[in-house]
């Protein structure tokens, strides 16, 4: 566990940015690849993103800033329903975008999709050094469950957050 001062405090919410989601399809991998490759060092794939498009439990939500000239993607999220849960896989907002609200709200959208769903819990692993994250994620009512040791490799380790929706 984090001693509180270690997090990092969350801004205010703001209004709400204008941002327009949707499900992605082939014609968006080139621009999720560009935000994955902005926030991760081991990046997905292109081969990855297009199999999570065609598996029937799969959906990648996309925040879309409907006025930038560049940088139209804000943010995606990509998660399975499997049984009764939601697993949130891969949440990646551009550099741009971020303590903005894109993040928050993917991952709202999602909460309210499970609840829609009737499932009895979202689940997602999150870097052990990713505090933004995992106070937002806290924010949102996850708990933390366990520790994926080196699960990104070695020496970065994974905490396994859930949040109850029964």
């Amino acid at each position: 566990m984090i001693p509180p001062q270690m997090i990092p405090r969350l801004e205010a919410e703001s209004p709400p940015m204008q941002l327009r989601l949707r499900n992605a399809d082939r014609h968006d991998i080139a621009s999720i690849l560009v935000v994955e490759r902005l926030c991760f060092s081991q990046p997905w794939s292109a081969e990855s993103f297009d199999r999570e498009l065609t598996l029937p439990f799969s959906r990648i939500i996309l925040a879309e800033h409907p006025q930038a000239e560049a940088a139209r993607l804000a943010g995606f999220l990509c998660r399975w329903l499997v049984a009764d849960e939601c697993h949130i896989l891969n949440v990646a907002v551009h550099p741009q975008y971020r303590r903005v609200g894109v993040g928050l709200r993917l991952m709202r959208t999602a909460i309210d999709e499970a609840i829609t769903q009737k499932l009895a819990a979202i689940t997602l692993e999150v870097r052990r050094s990713n505090l933004a994250a995992r106070a937002l994620y806290r924010k949102l009512e996850f708990e933390e469950r366990r520790v994926r040791r080196n699960y990104y490799g070695a020496g970065e380790d994974a905490i396994l957050m859930e949040r109850s929706l029964a």
